[in-house]
């Protein structure tokens, strides 16, 4: 594929490494050809680096087996899944699970990427349910429509929502962009 169609989140291979797409910019200067400067980390080794791509690259994407699989508990910065037919358990670490563990509760069931045996990722579903543990209480009288307070959700992730959230509240989250959507 070429290299303006990567989106972050993906996964690509360049030589015998696999990266994970972070961040990318598509760049046009003026008068001189497109290009696409993208930030990658090396799935193996966890370093960063920087690559900048011509438009008309071709980047080869990796091909991932997806396998459902039951989120169960976080020990330390591993957090371990079990496979929901052959009950085999395995641990990702922060590192590799990225902006995603922000999103997981337990007992929820996902899709963990692998690339041959070796689990290399999560895909989240489009969006999330997580109940609002802290937030400041609503102000009374307070209509101005475009304001917003922060809120602490159950996984640590702090969102901004409307005045009217309260704690014990679930909230629906878009995991792409981590905003609030609606109450749940």
């Amino acid at each position: 594929m070429q290299a303006t169609r990567l989106r972050k989140g993906m996964l690509i291979k360049m030589g015998a490494d696999l990266f994970r797409v972070l961040d990318l910019q598509h760049v046009t200067p003026g008068n001189l050809r497109g290009f696409v400067r993208v930030k990658l980390r090396n799935i193996r080794t966890g370093t960063l680096s920087d690559q900048k791509l011509r438009s008309e690259d071709e980047i080869e994407r990796a091909v991932l087996d997806e396998k459902s699989m039951q989120y169960l508990y976080r020990d330390g910065s591993v957090y371990h899944f079990m496979d929901t037919e052959s009950y085999e358990q395995i641990g990702l670490s922060e590192e590799v699970l990225g902006d995603a563990m922000n999103y997981l509760v337990p007992e929820a069931v996902i899709e963990v990427e692998f690339y041959g045996s070796e689990p290399v990722g999560i895909g989240l579903p489009q969006t999330v349910d997580l109940k609002v543990v802290e937030t400041t209480p609503a102000i009374k009288g307070a209509t101005a429509s475009a304001q917003l307070k922060p809120a602490t959700l159950e996984t640590g992730l702090v969102v901004q929502v409307p005045p009217f959230i309260n704690e014990g509240d679930v909230v629906r989250v878009n995991t792409e962009t981590g905003e609030y959507q609606s109450r749940a």
